[in-house]
């Protein structure tokens, strides 16, 4: 689907949906006719909100968006009524819209916003997918500029293909496959990308990616990713790690069927490192960034890592390995060491690490913490409500620390069954201590089993629009570092 900014004087001959409030009705009469304004007046005396008034030519929705003090949920209202008319158009098979805002804030950009989130598909294994496909094609949006709607376009088409990889199954996005895609991807928007195989790898000595990798057929690959643009203004890099454990059968530490039959979403933190890394280089952002994407997958066989297992980590660090199912901090370990070669500014941390942080929160927000100044931390709260991509930070006393104490080696990959998400993010602090860190455990929201808005079954790309949000206010907005 695509987006496009209306030009000056552009007359439609398409369907067109008018966005207005209740209290603004009379803007309405240039375009609906005396016995249309009537209906529409009557109607919203009742609270009605929607409307569809057809004509030969194209229909005319209007839509009466809610109001409201706090401009984070205004935005998430609009985007939520975007995408709830896509119900309608479906119903009609519409191709083409233009969309015309008569509200005193503009809802266009993220009215727009919600309708494509809401819109995508995958598509890619139905033998019928040309009857399944979604008829909407494009949307003109009036009173947007060209600048704003063509980075729009670049960052939804980034969530799409975040999305396309949490969905790709196992059998076609292996590590190796993944890193091939990467390179792709890297090709495609403008960043480079280095792979480090297996032989690198035992040569760094990169231990805890290996350990989780020993009893798969397939090597284990470590991506960097770099975008570094001229006028980057941070000096030192802005560095995104995500676990990229493209299935996780849980290892000998065995998932229950129910718990590993959506498993290809064990990689949805290093697509969303992909799909950031992809919107800042699509649209330019001035800001020095670096990905890094440890990939295996985590099997069960005779060389498999056994709990009671000790593994000496990249960083020289002997870890007791007790669940090998919580093998995901044991590969980000070793790409949060590696990430100190850069002296970053700030290294952010993707995975779908824990399921205490999808009972502690839902699907509907991400668990957080992390050593980052409160600076950094609001702002990366205020960005999460811009996107509504939301963040609860949970704290790193060093109390939880002590779950962590092994009596073999200098730590345990887990601590108890309680506050299990702290006790995750407490081991990954171990290999953080040279740099401002914040952890994003994306588990709850990464992969939904029923839609949720615009946030569609399966994949939802979340994290990219945060990040990308989070990267522009920080940087590419600002005039004085």
């Amino acid at each position: 689907m695509q987006l496009l900014a209306a030009q000056p004087g552009q007359t439609h001959d398409t369907n067109l949906v008018i966005l207005a409030e209740k209290d603004g009705l009379d803007r309405l009469e240039v375009t609906l006719a005396p016995s249309e304004m009537a209906f529409l007046r009557q109607s919203a005396a009742r609270d009605i909100a929607t409307f569809f008034f057809p004509r030969a030519e194209g229909g005319v929705f209007v839509r009466l968006m809610k109001t409201d003090k706090n401009p984070a949920f205004a935005a998430e209202d609009a985007r939520l009524a975007g995408n709830e008319l896509l119900t309608e158009l479906r119903r009609y098979k519409i191709e083409t819209l233009a969309i015309r805002n008569l509200c005193a804030d503009n809802s266009s950009l993220t009215f727009a916003e919600g309708m494509v989130l809401g819109n995508y598909q995958f598509l890619k294994y139905f033998s019928d997918a040309d009857k399944k496909e979604n008829s909407l094609r494009e949307i003109t949006l009036e009173g947007a500029s060209e600048t704003e709607v063509a980075e729009l376009n670049a960052l939804l088409d980034s969530v799409f293909l975040t999305r396309d990889m949490v969905n790709e199954p196992h059998s076609n996005l292996n590590a190796v496959q993944l890193a091939e895609m990467v390179e792709t991807v890297g090709k495609e928007y403008g960043f480079s990308v280095e792979v480090l195989g297996k032989e690198k790898l035992e040569a760094l000595k990169m231990g805890g990616l290996l350990a989780v990798n020993r009893a798969s057929s397939v090597p284990p690959q470590f991506c960097i990713l770099e975008w570094r643009p001229e006028n980057a203004r941070n000096p030192k890099p802005v560095v995104l790690v995500g676990k990229g454990v493209v299935y996780d059968t849980g290892g000998l530490s065995l998932k229950p069927t129910e718990g590993m039959d959506y498993m290809k979403c064990d990689m949805a933190g290093a697509a969303t490192v992909i799909g950031t890394m992809a919107a800042a280089a699509r649209n330019k952002l001035p800001v020095h960034l670096v990905g890094l994407i440890p990939a295996t997958d985590n099997q069960i066989g005779d060389r498999a890592l056994a709990p009671g297992d000790v593994v000496r980590m990249y960083s020289g660090k002997t870890v007791e390995v007790l669940n090998t199912d919580a093998e995901g901090r044991i590969i980000l370990a070793d790409a949060l060491h590696y990430a100190k070669k850069y002296d970053p500014e700030l290294v952010l941390d993707f995975a779908t690490l824990t399921g205490s942080a999808v009972r502690a929160l839902g699907t509907q927000a991400i668990c957080y913490m992390g050593t980052a100044p409160k600076e950094i931390k609001s702002a990366l709260e205020e960005s999460g409500w811009n996107t509504y991509e939301r963040l609860v930070e949970f704290p790193l006393w060093r109390e939880f620390g002590e779950d962590l104490k092994s009596n073999i080696a200098d730590l345990k990959n887990i601590g108890s069954s309680n506050a299990g998400m702290i006790t995750a993010g407490k081991f990954l602090e171990h290999f953080t201590s040279d740099y401002p860190w914040l952890h994003l455990d994306i588990a709850g929201p990464a992969y939904l089993r029923t839609a949720n808005g615009y946030r569609t079954k399966e994949g939802t790309g979340v994290g990219v629009r945060l990040i990308y949000d989070f990267l522009k206010k920080q940087y590419a907005k600002s005039d004085e570092r």
